[in-house]
């Protein structure tokens, strides 16, 4: 890929591993839109990177604002060439316990839904909704951001865990379906990474800059599958012996 002169939309961009991709493709000479709910977020990224194009609130979970969000990318950034679905959120939360707390049937969760859409079904609306827009372009990508918890899960996310392997093999599949077009589909897999969502979790962390140190190598190489820190460990010991990966993984 081209790492310079693309207009690139970014979910989630105005923080965490979102804004760290926002600095690199700006500093590239890149036009970079940023897509995420919290309007005086996107205010301060676009006012620290003056390479955004635009920034548009729209809550990813809601359908009808996902569209409006295609239609004006039609209407206002028809030139889009890169696509990086990296919004998501991650809920820690026990079927079992639910299930135990109450003699008669539970309610549902109310994040469930939300986590789901967030996570796979808003990703893949964009991808449908702007593969025309991208399959205009001499050169295009697709980058999906998953974990390294679609490899192997975590018994407290099971619904984000679930969500990401949902991802991660719709990346493969739309990668298949795509591989003789101008498109690229890229899937970035993440350890844990240094931001809000992942605060009180997990240790060892890497911050969201180092990721981008290494995707942007593997992405200017068009590496399409890219394994980022621990994760490159976790895809071999998930192949050699997965009991091992499992144990390690389970109560992270």
């Amino acid at each position: 890929m081209r790492l310079s002169g693309h207009t690139v939309l970014i979910t989630g961009g105005a923080a965490g591993i979102g804004l760290a991709l926002t600095e690199r493709f700006v500093r590239h000479r890149n036009q970079v839109i940023l897509v995420g709910r919290d309007e005086t977020k996107l205010a301060q990224a676009k006012a620290r990177y003056p390479g955004i194009a635009a920034t548009c609130v729209c809550d990813l979970g809601n359908e009808e604002q996902t569209n409006r969000l295609v239609e004006r990318l039609y209407a206002e950034h028809p030139e889009l060439s890169v696509l990086i679905n990296n919004a998501g959120i991650q809920f820690n939360y026990s079927f079992a316990d639910a299930q135990a707390a109450s003699g008669k049937a539970p309610a549902p969760d109310p994040r469930i839904p939300g986590e789901i859409v967030v996570n796979l079904t808003s990703p893949v609306r964009l991808v449908s909704g702007l593969l025309p827009l991208l399959s205009r372009r001499d050169e295009a990508a697709i980058v999906n951001v998953t974990s390294g918890l679609a490899i192997v899960p975590k018994k407290s996310a099971p619904v984000y865990c679930a969500t990401k392997a949902g991802l991660r093999l719709f990346t493969k599949a739309l990668r298949y379906q795509l591989e003789s077009t101008n498109i690229r589909v890229f899937e970035v897999i993440p350890p844990v990474v240094d931001t809000a969502m992942t605060a009180g979790r997990g240790r060892n962390k890497i911050t969201a800059e180092q990721l981008t140190d290494q995707f942007w190598t593997c992405y200017g190489n068009n590496r399409l599958e890219i394994p980022i820190g621990k994760v490159k460990l976790l895809l071999w010991l998930n192949r050699l012996v997965p009991g091992v990966a499992e144990k390690i993984l389970k109560n992270s």
